[in-house]
């Protein structure tokens, strides 16, 4: 039987946007760099090597810092270097990276964490334009052009037998109106429960981290617990 390890990384290996996005828009897909692959083989095979049920977590779409160099949603090289995969990019910390482990130590650690939740985004691949991060609903056509795209990539991780009762999207605003749209129209979770999203909270509500963790720990733990 084929384990979450490796329905992730086949589904890492084969993304790719066939859709024409509009002038000056670029697509961050380090799922075609030799290291990327690596490290998310080392990450995938050392948390996911099993076929556990597991529930999904939202976030928006890989930055440049973040997924969109390490491969890995919510990590950066240095949290990569912290749960003992090297590598050889730059070590600079991520600010969403840094609420999310702080919040995973709280749950835990990653061990329990990643046994019970796999991290993804309403589309697991990222856009710069002038080499600034983009999200997919800053601009009407780039979300439009993408709405095949983040269709067939939901379609295809719920197949691996994720939990669809409930689904956290990570982004109270712009990225929950729309997932809730597609849900309304899709009907790919039972229920749907927003959160701040973590660089909101590094950038306006940093005092206030560990409150903000253990609201996650909490609605985390109540969510699996239905």
């Amino acid at each position: 039987m084929r384990t979450w390890a490796d329905r992730i990384l086949a589904f890492q290996k084969n993304l790719f946007i066939s859709q024409k996005l509009p002038a000056g828009i670029d697509v961050l897909n380090p799922y075609r760099q030799p290291e990327v692959s690596k490290l998310c083989k080392k990450f995938y095979q050392t948390f996911y090597r099993d076929t556990h049920p597991r529930t999904m977590i939202l976030g928006i779409n890989p930055g440049r810092l973040g997924a969109g160099l390490t491969g890995i949603p919510f990590t950066d090289p240095a949290k990569l270097e912290k749960l003992g995969i090297t590598n050889s990019f730059p070590k600079k910390a991520e600010l969403s990276a840094d609420f999310i482990y702080t919040m995973i130590d709280a749950f835990g650690g990653p061990v329990s964490f990643y046994q019970q939740f796999y991290f993804s985004s309403v589309s697991p691949l990222g856009f710069v334009k002038e080499g600034k991060n983009l999200n997919y609903y800053d601009i009407p056509e780039l979300a439009k052009k993408l709405h095949p795209f983040i269709i067939d990539c939901l379609h295809h991780q719920l197949s691996w037998g994720i939990n669809r009762n409930i689904v956290y999207c990570l982004g109270e605003g712009e990225n929950y109106k729309f997932f809730s749209r597609l849900n309304a129209e899709y009907g790919f979770f039972s229920r749907l429960v927003p959160l701040s999203h973590p660089r909101f909270i590094m950038q306006y509500r940093r005092k206030k981290i560990k409150e903000y963790a253990a609201r996650y720990v909490n609605e985390f733990q109540n969510g699996i617990s239905l």
